[in-house]
């Protein structure tokens, strides 16, 4: 279960001197097995707190936050003898202690030659942060290179890297990208998938589709614990209405959310904010801007906070929540298999650090993503989940504003990489995007 994140937190390590680590994320998207097993294994020895697990220690922090007097009471605590300089303390779920968030912030500065990260699934929540004092990295569901990985094929991981362009490498390589679509990339249910790859395949589903259900349960259950002065039934509304939108929407693009309907007698944006920045803050959703005219670097200036597109953190799960079947999926001629592949191009773009996204309006005509490149230029991407790639948006845009690029992601083979100026790429190749802009 290899994480491209893991490099980044070795150089960490590997440092003289260092921040705290901070690892974001939604629930079980593998936080802890990351800095535990993962990051682990470069220590002699890894001592792990959780505050949700053993709520008593929060005491330990309830006095002088000084490092050295801290780790004295962690020994006490725990009856482990630890040496910060050498071992990884790691203290899980620290959203549950505000106090000891607030250490982070002297173990920066009296401490630096220490080994301490810190995990929490709340931490867009806190209301306050020690702001510059941490080294924060966000983990999100496997993306599909970790899927692959997790797969063991080592030729068609090889095959990946290095963006093969052939039938065969097509054939397989989609074929992995509709299991992605069913299975997501919550670590439990991809574990689930390839260790049950040798029992029935009905047994499979059932048993990722049970994981899927848990997962939903959990999160709503975290609703009332967690929304604060919020309406939790607001939040879940808005939740369950991302996927439930897509009656609207069928293989066309994603358009922005609608708010009426999704909660009794409100219908308006500011009504809805409070919840949708919840859940972003949360990691559970993910946002896109519609540029309307002619979009400028930088993107961000001309967004309307009030037209929003809203896409699940998770594909698996928004697939889980649709109730498709995986039948339905691997044969991709169901109504919304535009929108999953729009989703999937989202979450790919969020791990590159694309989040929120942009996309382009004007009339009928909609770019599903307009992406800046390190000059300022505007590159626009469309995706196409099959493999009709005729797009007339984009011929719209193309005609209005002459860009010096074009993308469009299909589920076809794609185009060679000769082709400079309109490229033709395969979905599963979207992490790959921001090389060709």
């Amino acid at each position: 279960m290899k994480r491209l994140l893991l490099d980044k937190l070795i150089a960490w390590k590997n440092r003289d001197k260092r921040k705290p680590l901070l690892i974001d994320g939604a629930r079980q998207t593998g936080k802890t097995f990351l800095l535990e097993e993962l990051l682990g294994k470069e220590f002699a020895q890894v001592l792990r707190l959780d505050f949700l697990e053993t709520p008593d220690l929060i005491q330990v922090f309830s006095g002088s936050l000084d490092p050295t007097e801290l780790i004295a009471n962690i020994e006490v605590f725990t009856g482990v003898a630890f040496d910060p300089k050498a071992d990884l303390l790691i203290l899980d779920e620290i959203g549950e202690c505000q106090r000891a968030v607030t250490s982070l912030k002297y173990f920066a500065e009296k401490a630096p030659e220490y080994f301490v990260a810190a995990s929490g699934s709340n931490i867009g929540l806190l209301s306050s942060f020690p702001v510059g004092k941490v080294e924060q990295y966000y983990l999100r569901p496997f993306t599909f290179r970790e899927f692959l990985w997790a797969s063991n094929e080592a030729m068609l991981i090889k095959a990946f890297e290095s963006q093969a362009n052939s039938e065969i490498v097509h054939t397989k390589l989609f074929e992995k990208l509709t299991d992605y679509y069913f299975t997501g990339g919550m670590p439990e249910a991809v574990k689930c998938w390839f260790e049950n790859s040798n029992v029935g395949s009905l047994e499979r589903i059932a048993a990722v589709s049970q994981i899927h259900l848990n997962l939903i349960e959990g999160y709503k259950r975290d609703f009332g614990k967690y929304s604060g002065k919020l309406d939790s039934q607001l939040i879940e509304s808005v939740f369950s209405g991302v996927p439930s939108q897509l009656s609207l929407v069928l293989d066309e693009s994603v358009k922005r959310f609608k708010f009426k309907g999704v909660f009794e007698k409100k219908s308006r944006y500011l009504e809805f904010e409070g919840a949708i920045n919840w859940l972003h803050r949360c990691r559970l959703v993910l946002k896109n801007y519609p540029i309307e005219g002619k979009p400028r670097s930088p993107l961000a200036a001309y967004k309307k906070d009030n037209m929003v597109k809203l896409f699940l953190f998770d594909v698996g799960l928004l697939n889980a929540m649709l109730e498709t079947s995986f039948k339905e999926i691997k044969q991709q001629g169901y109504a919304y298999k535009g929108y999953i592949a729009e989703n999937f191009v989202q979450q790919e773009l969020a791990a590159l650090g694309i989040e929120p996204s942009f996309s382009w309006l004007s009339g009928r005509a909609e770019i599903e993503f307009v992406v800046s490149n390190d000059s300022g230029k505007i590159v626009p991407v469309e995706v196409k989940s099959g493999k009709r790639t005729r797009a007339k948006s984009l011929k719209s845009y193309i005609d209005k504003y002459a860009p010096h690029k074009t993308i469009k992601l299909t589920g076809t083979q794609g185009s060679s990489e000769l082709e400079q100026d309109n490229i033709v790429m395969p979905l599963y190749y979207t992490e790959f995007l921001l090389s060709r802009i």
